[in-house]
């Protein structure tokens, strides 16, 4: 029970509460778990207003030890173009594709992971932008493919996609424990999934798993859809009103 009404206390600080979504599937571990933790929010709504956002991910353990946030998005399929000079033009001269890449992927920790457990752990777990592991999808497997794979997680980081938060995790205490996860506002929609370790002597002694669902909701995502259900219907009210709105234009010019 008092860790219960810790965990609740921890919730209210900061931007939980107002974040807070009162339908969000929840599934809380056992009271006496070594590790509990929960989002602020299961769903993120992306509206024509969205310019990204934060989440607050918030949990207890029962005994001193480090925390590790991975939280990873769907995956797609991602084209690696390299260009060269060609006469005085940049010119694509070779694309390599990889499946198995995560369309955002973010780490945050309570000290730098290497001091956290050994790389083969890390490795197995893909934890961290260095472990995670591609599948190239071309016909001839490059002598330089680790380049591409490189080259993929520098654009990432780039475009905010992929981030990596060392010493993210805030301790109130030593076993209450907060984060906030950034979100761009190009993050794509899909079923994301949130893992949380808990790691001590160098083995990880508890981990749980939550999903985050990210979104379209509003007109727009109205809109999407009768595009998607009804693509006839669609296609004929886009020419009215594209034929409305040119007839609507020649009468304004004609006036003045």
């Amino acid at each position: 029970m008092r860790r219960v009404l810790a965990i609740l206390l921890l919730l209210v600080s900061g931007d939980a509460l107002a974040q807070a979504t009162p339908n969000a599937p929840r599934g809380p571990a056992p009271a006496d778990a070594p590790l509990i933790t929960d989002l602020s929010s299961h769903l993120i709504a992306i509206t024509s207003s969205f310019t990204g956002t934060e989440l607050l991910l918030f949990g207890a353990i029962d005994e001193p030890g480090d925390v590790v946030v991975v939280v990873r998005g769907p995956t797609a399929t991602s084209v690696v173009r390299r260009k060269r000079p060609t006469l005085g033009f940049w010119l694509t001269r070779r694309s390599e594709s990889f499946d198995n890449v995560p369309a955002y992927y973010a780490v945050a920790s309570s000290k730098p992971l290497k001091d956290i457990a050994p790389n083969s752990l890390l490795q197995r777990l893909q934890i961290g932008t260095e472990t995670l592991r591609f599948r190239y999808i071309g016909t001839r497997r490059p002598e330089d493919v680790a380049e591409y794979h490189k080259a993929i997680v520098r654009r990432k980081l780039g475009d905010g996609l992929y981030r990596e938060s060392i010493g993210a995790i805030d301790f109130l205490g030593p076993k209450l424990f907060r984060t906030e996860i950034s979100f761009p506002s190009t993050v794509p929609v899909g079923t994301y999934q949130t893992e949380v370790y808990l790691i001590r002597d160098n083995r990880i002694v508890a981990a749980q798993s939550t999903p985050l669902f990210i979104d379209k909701q509003g007109v727009e995502q109205q809109v999407f859809d009768f595009s998607r259900q009804e693509p006839a219907v669609y296609g004929l009210v886009a020419v009215l009103l594209a034929v409305m709105s040119g007839w609507l234009a020649a009468v304004a010019f004609r006036r003045n």
